[in-house]
Parts: C-alpha cells; structure tokens; sequence
C-alpha cells in the first residue's frame, strides 16, 4: 500500500477517533495523544482501528512506535509492504 493511502487512512481513523481535531493542523512530527488530547483508552482504539482497516497486525510491544502521525506511517506502510 502506497504511503498517501495508508496517511489519508491513518487521518480518517483519527477523525473517527477525535472528530474535533483538524486534520490538517497535525504536526506530523508531534506526539499525537498530546496534539489530539486523547487518553490511552482512544489511542488503543485508533490502533485498532487501523489494524481492521489496514489489515496490519500491531502486536502490542510496538505500540510505542506509532506515537506520531509520520512514525505510523512508517509503520503501517512497512508493514503493509510485508
């Protein structure tokens, strides 16, 4: 999968996640709990989202390489490559 995609994926589970954020406000290099305000719980559940969506398996010790916008990106298009 292209990384536009998984990115335009990423935003849309995020806006699912935390419809008051703007999209395009996101600084894709900043912690996005703290830029979005969301709590563990919401973040573990974006994480599961993008696993359905995305069909990427994101095995729980890597959660912690998924903090920004770009480093899920990275992620998920990696993965996706496999």
């Amino acid at each position: 999968m292209k990384r536009e995609q998984v990115r335009a994926t990423v935003l849309e589970v995020l806006r699912q996640i935390a419809p008051e954020a703007d999209p395009a406000a996101i600084d894709p290099g900043v912690n996005l709990r703290d830029q979005l305000d969301i709590d563990s719980m919401d973040f573990l559940n974006f994480l599961i989202a993008l696993d359905k969506q995305l069909h990427v398996d994101i095995p729980e010790r890597d959660y912690g390489q998924l903090g920004t916008l770009d480093a899920c990106v990275d992620y998920l298009a990696a993965r996706s490559a496999e």
